[in-house]
Protein backbone atom coordinates (compact mmCIF):
# COMPACT_ATOMS: atom_id res chain seq x y z
CA UNK A 1 0.00 0.00 0.00
CA UNK A 2 1.72 3.51 -1.09
CA UNK A 3 -0.08 6.58 0.74
CA UNK A 4 -1.11 7.71 -3.00
CA UNK A 5 -3.78 5.02 -3.00
CA UNK A 6 -7.57 5.88 -2.62
CA UNK A 7 -10.22 4.18 -0.50
CA UNK A 8 -13.36 6.33 -1.56
CA UNK A 9 -13.50 9.27 -4.25
CA UNK A 10 -16.65 11.30 -4.20
CA UNK A 11 -16.95 13.63 -6.99
CA UNK A 12 -19.11 16.48 -6.52
CA UNK A 13 -19.04 18.35 -10.73
CA UNK A 14 -20.44 21.41 -9.13
CA UNK A 15 -17.64 21.99 -6.04
CA UNK A 16 -14.47 19.20 -6.59
CA UNK A 17 -13.65 16.05 -5.63
CA UNK A 18 -13.06 14.81 -1.45
CA UNK A 19 -10.90 11.42 -1.32
CA UNK A 20 -10.47 9.36 1.83
CA UNK A 21 -7.02 7.69 1.54
CA UNK A 22 -5.77 4.13 2.57
CA UNK A 23 -3.59 5.72 5.20
CA UNK A 24 -6.51 7.48 6.86
CA UNK A 25 -6.06 10.72 5.34
CA UNK A 26 -9.13 13.20 3.90
CA UNK A 27 -8.18 15.81 1.03
CA UNK A 28 -11.17 17.95 -0.48
CA UNK A 29 -10.15 19.61 -3.43
CA UNK A 30 -11.78 22.34 -4.98
CA UNK A 31 -13.08 22.67 -8.51
CA UNK A 32 -10.45 26.01 -9.05
CA UNK A 33 -7.65 23.86 -7.74
CA UNK A 34 -7.94 20.95 -10.05
CA UNK A 35 -8.47 23.02 -13.22
CA UNK A 36 -5.33 25.56 -12.39
CA UNK A 37 -3.08 22.43 -11.73
CA UNK A 38 -4.19 20.44 -14.22
CA UNK A 39 -1.10 18.44 -15.67
CA UNK A 40 -1.41 17.46 -19.11
CA UNK A 41 1.33 19.12 -21.42
CA UNK A 42 -0.17 22.32 -22.38
CA UNK A 43 -1.11 23.19 -19.33
CA UNK A 44 2.59 22.70 -17.57
CA UNK A 45 4.67 23.60 -20.43
CA UNK A 46 5.99 20.17 -20.36
CA UNK A 47 7.19 20.82 -24.22
CA UNK A 48 9.16 23.40 -23.80
CA UNK A 49 6.06 26.05 -24.03
CA UNK A 50 4.91 28.67 -21.95
CA UNK A 51 2.90 27.11 -19.78
CA UNK A 52 -1.23 27.74 -20.05
CA UNK A 53 -2.28 27.67 -16.42
CA UNK A 54 -6.16 28.13 -15.94
CA UNK A 55 -7.33 31.27 -14.46
CA UNK A 56 -10.81 32.58 -14.03
CA UNK A 57 -11.94 35.12 -16.18
CA UNK A 58 -12.25 38.70 -14.32
CA UNK A 59 -13.60 40.59 -17.10
CA UNK A 60 -16.43 42.92 -14.96
CA UNK A 61 -17.54 43.25 -18.85
CA UNK A 62 -18.91 40.05 -19.72
CA UNK A 63 -22.43 39.48 -19.34
CA UNK A 64 -22.47 35.48 -18.79
CA UNK A 65 -19.69 33.35 -18.27
CA UNK A 66 -20.44 30.01 -17.47
CA UNK A 67 -19.34 28.86 -13.72
CA UNK A 68 -16.84 26.06 -13.56
CA UNK A 69 -17.64 22.45 -13.61
CA UNK A 70 -16.89 18.80 -14.61
CA UNK A 71 -18.89 17.39 -17.33
CA UNK A 72 -17.35 13.66 -16.14
CA UNK A 73 -15.02 12.08 -14.75
CA UNK A 74 -13.73 8.43 -15.75
CA UNK A 75 -11.22 6.00 -14.51
CA UNK A 76 -7.70 5.81 -16.63
CA UNK A 77 -6.70 2.08 -15.27
CA UNK A 78 -6.28 1.82 -11.30
CA UNK A 79 -3.93 5.00 -11.23
CA UNK A 80 -5.34 8.06 -12.54
CA UNK A 81 -8.84 9.68 -13.79
CA UNK A 82 -9.74 12.36 -16.34
CA UNK A 83 -11.47 15.30 -16.23
CA UNK A 84 -13.50 16.43 -18.69
CA UNK A 85 -13.99 20.46 -17.91
CA UNK A 86 -17.32 22.35 -19.35
CA UNK A 87 -14.54 24.74 -20.72
CA UNK A 88 -13.59 21.91 -23.09
CA UNK A 89 -10.45 21.17 -21.65
CA UNK A 90 -10.10 17.21 -21.26
CA UNK A 91 -6.13 16.10 -22.10
CA UNK A 92 -5.40 16.07 -18.12
CA UNK A 93 -4.77 12.98 -16.51
CA UNK A 94 -4.72 13.41 -13.22
CA UNK A 95 -2.64 10.88 -11.26
CA UNK A 96 -3.68 9.41 -7.42
CA UNK A 97 -0.33 10.61 -6.50
CA UNK A 98 -0.44 14.73 -8.10
CA UNK A 99 -4.35 14.96 -6.19
CA UNK A 100 -2.38 13.50 -2.93
CA UNK A 101 -0.05 16.01 -3.63
CA UNK A 102 -2.31 19.20 -4.95
CA UNK A 103 -4.20 18.24 -0.89
CA UNK A 104 -0.71 19.43 0.31
CA UNK A 105 -1.60 22.69 -1.08
CA UNK A 106 -4.74 23.30 0.43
Amino acid sequence: MTQAEPEHIAISKSKGIEIDWMDGAHSSLPLELLRRECPCANCTGAHGNEPQKWAPDTNPLKMYQPKLKMESVEAVGNYAIRIYWNDGHNAGIYSFSHLRDLAKQE
